[in-house]
């Protein structure tokens, strides 16, 4: 039978859109992990390309061919390969490629010895055009913060919380390949960046070991975010950065964050 394809006629609004695709697909990927290899699991993935002004719209159902061709071998290093084959399937200049899941550490409690997991929401992000490629990662890590005008002013005690590290980071190109960065990398940044660091599974030894731990460790939110942003500066495997730090305030009816970009970052 011979359909036919709407898709390709011409529009006459002559309107070029940035990106068409397929948003909040679950996909199960393989992700690089430091300990053991590999992690599974599973990710909202984002699949797009640019539109020219004199077509009326894409080929939504290619976009999960091309995820398909990849399955059972979907990494971080799969992404220039699906970048290109969005690119040539859907005949685009340009594609995008979003994966956003839960990656899994392992934690060991302090004094206890118990371990458990923490999870951390992570990013892979890549990008194909005209002007070359380009490749991020996100990695969100919950840790703990202690005021330190709070401790400098009180007569015991301060007010203490939890917050979000979030690391936004441009991958370098080395000898024409990616740099490779690991999530436990970041992770550790922004752990030895703030007060304290979180844990799945404490004792009341451990307990004790993290409170004392962040009273001597006093950080702002701004002493968070300037921690973070001077480990990720010296470091040549990344290109650009963007850190994002945020408190959840425990006395205040609001919360707090800081934010640090390096100078090179991509809009």
């Amino acid at each position: 039978m011979d359909l036919v394809d709407i898709q390709k006629t011409a529009d006459e609004r002559k309107v070029a859109l940035d990106q068409v695709g397929v948003c909040d697909l679950k996909y199960p990927i393989t992700v690089l992990d430091r300990t053991s290899g590999q992690q599974q699991t599973i990710a909202n993935v984002a699949l797009s390309v640019a539109l020219p002004p004199e077509v009326k719209g894409t080929h939504m159902s290619r976009f999960i061919t091309v995820m398909n061709s990849y399955r059972g071998d979907i990494t971080m290093t799969s992404i220039p390969k699906i970048l290109n084959d969005l690119k040539t399937i859907l005949e685009a200049d340009a594609a995008q490629v979003t994966m956003t899941f839960p990656y899994f550490i392992e934690k060991t409690a302090p004094v206890s010895g118990h371990k458990g997991y923490l999870d951390c929401e992570c990013t892979f992000y890549g990008e194909s055009c005209a002007a070359g490629q380009k490749f991020r990662m996100v990695v969100k890590v919950q840790v703990a913060s202690l005021c330190p005008c709070s401790k400098a002013i009180s007569d015991y005690g301060a007010h203490n919380q939890r917050g979000i590290v979030e690391m936004t980071v441009e991958l370098a190109q080395v000898e024409g390949k990616l740099a490779k960065v690991w999530i436990e990398e970041l992770f550790e940044i922004a752990e030895s960046s703030a007060s304290a660091p979180l844990y799945p599974l404490l004792k009341r030894s451990d307990e004790r070991h993290v409170t004392m731990q962040a009273y001597e460790n006093p950080a702002f939110v701004e002493d968070i975010a300037r921690n973070v942003a001077v480990q990720l500066r010296d470091d040549q495997r990344i290109a650009s950065f963007e850190v994002k730090v945020t408190n959840f305030e425990s006395i205040h009816a609001h919360n707090a964050f800081a934010v640090a970009r390096s100078s090179k970052i991509s809009s």
